[in-house]
């Protein structure tokens, strides 16, 4: 029986296991294996709402064991840290407890066919103190750890105002950079910078409503870094124009031709020998693969550490090995890169999942051709911004308000909808609405 491994298990690689899973494993055609170092997945483009509290990732988030007992797939979690194409395994990592005593030992699984889709992480360009004093939104982990800092940082606002009321006298105590406000500093101004900037309003106004005292827009200072001369550089003018609008209006300072040089413990140092002062600050600027695929026994990989695929998505140096997503270097017939986001990494598993079946009965392969939708950006409750592709409508139609945001979810729920079915999806819908009424309106621990 042929073995299939899938090392990722992010919107692409979850939605080809689960459709290799229906396809070969329920029927036993072939042996599908998922491998990921979480336990979880959560689809990544609503990590910002999970670092403000206004997503609950233990309702949103779906288990890869549950997942792969009902739609025909094994999951093995694990890190990979190497491949060797000669014996047609790959290693994992050990797994230790965090008190760093061993669980599971370094293992190999062998593959016949294999499949990376390992995604993404920030690029921090090797940017002075950027890793040390930064928090990257690319994982569930690393939003959660945001989340907690951000409702730290608002209780000790609260304090502070309780004790200048009651003139309370402390001996020791962290200081907030700016007295009496909370500075938030966000390195790039693409769409996930964008998204929380105006979640990060959402969440505080929401807050005076959960015992954190009088808290509006005034007691929040959100700074949007962006090197380039514009925010969101991948829409056209005219969104760009009503996103920044809207931004202003919420109180961000949206500061563009600014590039970081270095970070410190609560400031961001521009090239022009500004201190930007923070009390919390996030990177988002720019995307990379994994050092990782540098152990990749040879595969070729470009200056990011994306592996370079052909059209059919099979790795340039070996055909048994194909790469998806946000880890996949493809150029599209005008020369551009296939981009990083979700609707490519949906593309590519569909394709990716066709061209498996057709290797293994000896069928030509298809090339892979990227349709873009367009591009949609959410300002939480506030706004939706972006412009729709392909074949609703001819060339490229902008669209915000309530349309835009009700497509902005319909995206999500496509994704449920390749993973769990229509009508699960819908009963996820249901359930979302009732806890609309049953559970907070955030996450508040």
């Amino acid at each position: 029986m042929q073995k299939i491994v899938i090392v990722g298990g992010g919107a692409g690689g979850l939605e080809l296991a689960t459709f290799l899973g229906h396809k070969l494993g329920r029927k036993k055609k072939a042996e599908v294996i998922l491998v990921d170092r979480n336990q979880t997945h959560l689809w990544k483009p609503l990590l910002h709402e999970v670092a403000t509290g206004s997503l609950d990732d233990g309702v949103e988030a779906v288990s890869y064991r549950a997942h792969a007992r009902n739609h025909g797939f094994l999951f093995q979690q694990g890190y990979i840290t190497g491949l060797s194409r000669t014996e047609k395994s790959i290693t994992l990592a050990p797994i230790t407890d965090e008190r760093g005593k061993l669980l599971v030992a370094e293992r190999k699984i062998n593959y016949d066919i294999l499949v990376l889709s390992i995604g993404s992480k920030s690029n921090d360009f090797n940017t002075k103190g950027v890793s040390e004093n930064c928090i990257f939104l690319d994982s569930p982990d690393q939003a959660l750890y945001f989340q907690k800092r951000m409702i730290q940082l608002f209780l000790k606002f609260a304090e502070d105002n309780n004790q200048a009321t009651n003139d309370v006298a402390v001996a020791e105590k962290i200081e907030l950079v700016e007295p009496n406000k909370i500075n938030i500093a966000i390195v790039g101004a693409g769409a996930t910078g964008v998204e929380l900037s105006a979640e990060l309003y959402n969440a505080a106004q929401y807050l005076s409503d959960y015992g954190f005292g009088k808290i509006d827009n005034s007691c929040l200072k959100v700074t949007l870094i962006e090197a380039g001369n514009k925010i969101l550089p991948a829409l056209s003018d005219r969104i760009i124009n009503a996103a920044h609008k809207e931004l202003n209006a919420l109180g961000v300072d949206v500061r563009t031709n600014t590039r970081i040089v270095e970070a410190t413990a609560n400031s961001l140092i521009t090239n022009e020998g500004e201190e930007i002062k923070a009390d919390l600050m996030v990177w988002a600027a720019g995307i990379r693969a994994s050092d990782v695929t540098k152990q990749f026994d040879g595969l070729e990989i470009n200056r990011i550490n994306q592996l370079q695929v052909t059209d059919t998505l099979q790795t340039t140096l070996d055909d048994h090995i194909f790469a998806i997503g946000d880890c996949a270097a493809l150029l599209q017939k005008d020369g551009k890169p296939v981009p990083p986001r979700a609707q490519a990494a949906h593309q590519m598993a569909t394709t990716c999942g066709k061209n498996i079946l057709a290797l293994l009965e000896n069928r030509p392969l298809k090339a892979f051709t990227y349709y873009d939708h367009g591009s949609l950006v959410s300002l939480s409750r506030f706004s939706t911004v972006g412009n729709l592709m392909g074949n609703l409508v001819r060339g490229s139609m902008t669209i915000e308000g309530h349309i835009a945001h009700f497509i902005y979810v319909s995206l999500y729920r496509m994704h449920q909808v390749a993973l769990h079915g229509c009508f699960k999806t819908a009963l996820f819908v249901l359930v979302g609405r009732l806890n609309r009424f049953i559970r907070p309106l955030m996450k508040l621990h």
